[in-house]
């Protein structure tokens, strides 16, 4: 498992290389944006904001998604996925 895991993020940095920005557009990038993306670059500080809330709401919904896949915590014997655990079904 460990392996697959290594493997696909090694695969996953291998592609990342190929997406760098071109000479043309490294120009119209700020300093810290320089090389990495396409395209002009953003017209003001409120696209920093929407994109850094962008990134918290992402960011959030990752967190709590892996956290409830891994660690449901319900124990309620009415709860919709205990009809599924059954062993003799429904």
């Amino acid at each position: 498992m460990i392996k697959k895991i290594f493997f696909a993020i090694l695969l996953l940095l291998n592609f990342t290389g190929k997406v760098w920005a071109c000479a043309a557009c490294e120009e119209q990038q700020p300093a810290f944006l320089k090389g990495i993306t396409h395209g002009p670059g953003p017209d003001g500080n409120w696209d920093y904001f929407i994109v850094s809330i962008a990134m918290i709401i992402v960011l959030a919904t990752l967190y709590y998604s892996v956290k409830w896949l891994i660690k449901p915590g319900e124990t309620n014997a009415n709860h919709i996925k205990q009809t599924i655990f059954k062993k003799d079904g429904f």
